[in-house]
C-alpha cells in the first residue's frame, strides 16, 4: 500500500467536502489523504477503473470527494460570534480514504472554543497558532507545487485527523467555534472564510450563512462588502443576514459590517486610500432608526398606475390588483392617495387626491379591475402627475406589462411630456411585468425622476415584488439629499442624484477623495417641509491603507452609471474609453469588455488607447440594442445590479482573477495584473518555492493574496513588477 500522501482541498466554504487535484483545486480547508487502500494493489499506482490525474512530479492518484450540501449559522450578541458549520460530502471512489484536516481561522480570530464532529462523534484536535500553520502552509507548496494556501499566511489554524472515510458513503461534519469581534471607531466586522473560487474546477451545489445579530445598543448600519445578503430588522436592536447561492464559485471571505448608535440616523465611513500620493475610495453608510416616532414621518402621497391592457388578462392582472390592495392596505393614517387604470381609456378612482381613511373603498375600486384594450402610457403618466400636490412628497407606482400602443407612441416625446409636468417632489417607480415593456423607457422615466425601475420576469410573482418595495419606502424620513464632507475634497460620488432616506433601510455611497483626514459629514435634507440637518464629527478619510474592496466597487459603480448615461443618452468615445479604462482595471465584465480579457494585447499601451474604438467596431453599442425583449430586460436589470452594487464583483467564470484592489487575467499561461504594461516594465523574475520566494513572503506578507493568485503570476506594487516563475 502506498503511503504517498497528497494534498487534496476541501471546500469548507462551500456545501461539502470535495477533494480535487492539488495542481487546481483549493478551498477553506485542507485534508491531507492517503492513497486509496485496496485489497490487491494493482502494478500500477494509479487503478485502472480510478478517475485518476497523474501529476507529471508525483505519478500519485487522487481520489474525489463530491460536494453536497455547507450551511453556516451565526449568532452574534453583543459582539460574541458563535459560528456553527454543517456540512456533508460524500466519497465517490471505489476506496476506504484517510487524512488530516485542516480549517484556517478568520483573521484576527481569538478563538475562545473549537469543537469538530464527525457523524455526531467528537474528534480530537487542536488550534495551531500562526508560526505553526504557516509552517503547514508552505510545506504543502513546496510539496504540490500549488500556491493557494499561501493566501492564509498569517491566519492560525484548526487541525484534527479524519478515517477512515469508506467508498460511496457519507460524512457530516459539523463545526463550532465562537469568538470576540472587535470595534473600531464604532463599527464591528466578521469575517467567515469562503475563499474557495480560485480552486475549484467544478461550481459548488449550495452555500448558506443566516447570521441572527442582536444588539444592546440601537444597530445601525449592516452591511456586506462582499456578497449580497438579505436584512430583515426586528426593531432597532435585532436583525436576520442571509446568503445564499447555489452552483457558484465564491472567490472572497464573506465579511460583515454592523454599527451600532443611539442617533436618529446613523453615519459609518470606511475609506480605502492605496498609498500617501494617490487618492482614495470611500464608502459612508447612512442609515436612519427603523421605529421613528410617529411625527417624525413624512406624510406622503401614494399615487397607483395600473396597466389594464388586454395582455395582462389571466394571472396577471391577478396578481396586480392584489399588489396595489396590499399598498393601499399599507397606508397611513396621514397619507392620501389615487388610483389610474389605463388601456385605451384612462379610469381613475377619484377626481383629486383621497385620504387614507378611504382606502376600504379604493380596494373595493381595484377588486373589479378587468383587461381590456390598447396601452396608452402617456395619457396615463399625465394624468398621474396632474393629480399630485407640489408640496408634498409623492411616490408615482407604474406597473405595465407592455409597450406605448395608442396615443402618443413616440418614446423622447412621452418622457418630455411627462417632465414637463412633473414638480420636483414627485419620485417615480417603474415596474416593468413581463420581458414585452420598453426598458429605455421605464429606466429613463426613473433616471429622470429620482426612481429606480424593476422587472418581473415571467413566472415571478408581481405582488411579492411591489409588497417588498413598498414595504421599503412606506416610510420616508428625509428627502431632497445632499451632504457636505467638510475639508475633503471628494469627486466622482454615486449614486447621483442622491434618493430619498425610508426608515429600516441603507444609503451606500461611495466615491474618491484626494487628501485624507479627521473630518465632520453633514447630512441636510427635508422633513415635512422643513429643512434638517444631521452633523457627524470626527469621521476619519485614512490618508494610507484602508479596506481594499472599495475600489472595485466604486469602479462597478461608476461603470453601472456610464454604462446608464449612454443608453438613455447616447454613446461617446470618453465614456466608452472610461468604461474599458475601469473595466480592465478591476476586472469587471461589462458590454464593451466582455471579450477583452481573452485578448492579451488589452495589457499594452495600444491595446488599451484602442480597446473602446475596438469594441465599438466589433458590436453594436449597448445604446443601439433592442429596448425591449428578454435580452433587453436582463441587459436592464444588469445595468441597475451595477449602479445600486453593495459588494465588490465577482470575477465567476474564472476568466478573471481578484486578490485585494487587484485584478488578474491569464496572459501567455501567466495570471497578469491588469496594471502590468509589458512595453513599459521589466520584472523582477523570482522562482516558485524557492528560498527567495519565501523570503520575499516573510518580508512582505501582505502580498500573498497576489502570489497565491497562481504558480506563475505578475503583480506590480509600488511601480516594481515581480513575475513568479515556473521552478526548474
Amino acid at each position: 500500500m502506498s503511503t504517498l500522501r497528497v494534498i487534496l482541498i476541501t471546500f469548507l466554504a462551500l456545501g461539502a467536502l470535495t477533494l480535487v487535484p492539488a495542481a487546481t483545486a483549493h478551498a477553506d480547508g485542507v485534508v491531507v489523504i492517503d492513497c486509496p487502500t485496496v485489497q490487491n494493489p494493482p502494478p500500477s499506482p494509479c487503478p485502472p477503473n480510478a478517475r485518476c490525474i497523474r501529476p507529471p512530479d508525483t505519478g500519485m492518484c487522487p481520489a474525489y470527494l463530491s460536494v453536497k450540501n455547507h450551511n453556516v449559522t451565526v449568532t452574534i450578541d453583543n459582539q460574541v460570534a458563535q459560528t456553527h458549520i454543517d456540512q456533508t460530502f460524500v466519497n465517490d471512489s471505489d476506496y476506504q480514504l484517510e487524512g488530516t484536516y485542516i480549517f484556517p481561522l478568520p483573521e484576527d480570530a481569538t478563538i475562545s472554543d473549537f469543537a469538530m464532529y464527525v457523524d455526531g462523534k467528537r474528534l480530537e484536535g487542536k488550534v495551531l497558532d500562526r508560526n505553526q500553520a504557516r509552517q503547514i502552509y508552505e510545506d504543502i507548496v513546496r510539496r504540490q507545487r500549488d500556491p493557494a494556501l499561501l493566501e492564509y499566511m498569517g491566519r492560525g489554524a484548526f487541525q484534527a485527523r479524519i478515517f477512515p472515510i469508506p467508498p460511496h458513503t457519507e460524512k457530516r461534519v459539523e463545526i463550532s467555534y465562537s469568538q470576540i469581534l472587535q470595534a473600531d471607531n464604532g463599527l464591528v466586522k466578521y469575517v467567515y472564510p469562503l475563499s474557495t473560487e480560485k480552486f475549484s474546477p467544478q461550481p459548488v451545489g449550495n452555500v448558506s450563512i443566516n447570521i441572527d445579530l442582536k444588539s444592546p445598543q440601537a444597530l445601525k448600519a449592516i452591511y456586506s462588502p462582499t456578497h449580497n445578503v438579505s436584512v430583515a430588522r426586528d426593531g432597532d436592536y435585532k436583525a436576520k443576514i442571509g446568503y445564499e447561492a447555489s452552483n457558484v464559485k465564491p472567490d472572497r471571505d464573506f465579511v460583515l459590517y454592523y454599527s451600532v448608535s443611539s442617533d436618529e440616523i446613523g453615519a459609518t465611513l470606511l475609506t480605502y486610500k492605496p498609498d500617501a500620493n494617490g487618492d482614495g475610495f470611500f464608502v459612508l453608510l447612512v442609515t436612519p432608526q427603523v421605529q421613528v416616532e410617529q411625527q417624525k414621518v413624512v406624510a406622503k402621497d401614494v399615487i397607483l398606475v395600473l396597466d389594464t391592457s388586454g395582455s395582462m388578462s389571466g394571472e396577471k392582472i391577478v396578481q396586480a390588483r392584489n399588489a396595489l390592495k396590499y399598498v393601499l392596505g399599507q397606508l397611513r393614517s396621514e397619507d392620501r392617495f389615487n388610483v389610474v387604470t389605463f388601456s385605451t381609456a384612462i379610469v381613475t378612482y377619484a377626481n383629486s387626491l383621497r385620504p387614507a381613511s378611504e382606502s376600504g373603498e379604493a380596494i373595493r375600486f381595484v377588486e373589479r379591475i378587468n383587461a381590456s384594450g390598447s396601452t396608452d402610457i402617456n395619457r396615463a403618466l399625465l394624468t398621474a402627475m396632474a393629480s399630485a400636490d407640489k408640496e408634498r412628497p409623492t411616490l408615482v407606482i407604474f406597473l405595465t406589462d407592455g409597450l406605448p400602443t395608442v396615443g402618443e407612441t413616440n418614446v423622447e416625446r412621452i418622457l418630455e411630456n411627462v417632465k414637463r409636468e412633473t414638480s420636483s417632489n414627485v419620485r417615480l417607480f417603474n415596474f416593468g411585468m413581463g420581458d414585452d415593456v420598453n426598458t429605455l423607457l421605464l429606466d429613463a422615466l426613473s433616471e429622470k425622476h429620482r426612481g429606480t425601475s424593476a422587472y418581473v420576469r415571467p413566472g415571478e410573482n408581481i405582488e411579492e415584488t411591489v409588497s417588498a418595495f413598498y414595504a421599503k419606502v412606506s416610510t420616508p424620513v428625509l428627502s431632497d439629499l445632499k451632504i457636505d464632507f467638510g475639508g475633503i475634497a471628494t469627486y466622482d460620488v454615486y449614486p447621483y442624484p442622491l434618493p430619498d432616506l425610508f426608515a429600516g433601510t441603507q444609503l451606500v455611497i461611495a466615491g474618491r477623495y484626494r487628501q485624507g483626514g479627521a473630518t465632520t459629514i453633514t447630512l441636510s435634507g427635508n422633513l415635512n417641509n422643513q429643512a434638517q440637518k444631521f452633523a457627524f464629527e470626527d469621521l476619519n478619510f485614512k490618508r494610507d491603507s484602508g479596506d481594499s474592496f472599495i475600489a472595485p466597487l466604486w469602479a462597478t459603480r461608476k461603470i453601472g452609471y456610464l454604462i446608464a448615461e449612454i443608453r438613455l443618452h447616447g454613446e461617446n468615445k470618453e465614456a466608452v474609453d472610461e468604461i474599458v479604462s475601469l473595466a480592465i482595471r478591476y476586472g469587471i465584465v461589462t458590454p464593451y469588455t466582455s471579450f477583452l480579457i481573452e485578448e492579451g494585447d488589452v495589457l499594452t499601451q495600444e491595446g488599451r488607447t484602442g480597446a473602446g474604438s475596438s469594441v465599438q467596431n466589433q458590436a453594436p453599442a449597448p445604446a443601439a440594442a433592442p429596448t425591449s425583449g428578454a435580452a433587453a430586460v436582463g441587459k436592464s436589470q444588469a445595468n441597475q445590479e451595477m449602479k445600486d452594487a453593495n459588494a465588490a464583483p465577482s470575477s465567476g467564470d474564472g476568466k478573471v482573477k481578484h486578490a485585494g484592489d487587484k485584478a488578474f487575467i491569464l496572459r501567455n499561461g501567466v495570471w497578469t495584473d491588469t496594471t502590468f504594461v509589458p512595453e513599459k516594465m521589466t520584472t523582477t523574475k523570482i522562482q516558485f518555492g524557492s528560498a527567495q520566494y519565501f523570503d520575499l513572503l516573510t518580508q512582505h506578507p501582505e502580498w500573498s493574496k497576489y502570489v497565491a493568485v497562481g504558480a506563475q503570476v505578475i503583480f506590480v506594487v509600488n511601480g516594481v513588477a515581480y513575475e513568479i516563475v515556473a521552478s526548474g
